[in-house]
């Protein structure tokens, strides 16, 4: 479950508390949104680590195909140094994206976090009864459009360019 499902699901579930939503109805679907937050932020996590094992996987490949490209230098096999040059490339080229990834993915988690933070201490508001009898969450902000659109792409663009290494090194699946 990505952060926007999150996201659509906590909106589907403050807007089904209009204005005549007591603190009680409120505090049960901030509650609701935590708990689905919550799985969101162990599944980014989870997320995290595996991107972890394949950087710390990629950067052995990337260590061994330079390797081999040095012992092939030193015996002046050419075709074999140039081969492994192309691979030290392509796994280069992976240990960079990931890197990209792994970045995005700890933004994304931070921003989780956050949000998580948020929604406990409004949780506590409406539980003791301090906060907004009304919460709302402004889709139609253009910040948060923005940011969920900048998100959106950045993760496409990570998508594509790891399908296009994939292509490359013959691991498509």
């Amino acid at each position: 479950m990505g952060i926007d499902d999150l996201k659509a699901r906590l909106d589907q579930l403050l807007n089904q508390h209009g204005l005549g939503s007591t603190n009680r109805e409120v505090a049960g679907a901030l509650h609701d949104a935590l708990v689905d937050l919550k799985v969101g932020i162990k599944d980014l996590a989870e997320a995290i680590a595996k991107t972890e094992r394949e950087l710390v996987s990629e950067r052995h490949e990337l260590e061994t195909a330079e390797r081999r490209g040095r012992m092939a230098a030193e015996i002046a096999d050419g075709e074999t140094t140039e081969i492994a040059r192309q691979f030290a490339e392509r796994h280069r080229q992976r240990v960079e994206l990931l890197e990209r990834k792994l970045a995005v993915q700890r933004d994304e988690l931070a921003i989780a976090e956050g949000e998580y933070q948020v929604l406990s201490d409004r949780l506590r508001e409406a539980r003791q009864g301090s906060g907004p009898s009304r919460i709302s969450v402004d889709t139609e902000d253009p910040g948060f459009l923005r940011a969920r659109l900048d998100r959106q792409a950045v993760e496409a663009a990570a998508e594509a360019q790891l399908e296009i290494l994939k292509r490359k090194m013959g691991k498509a699946e």
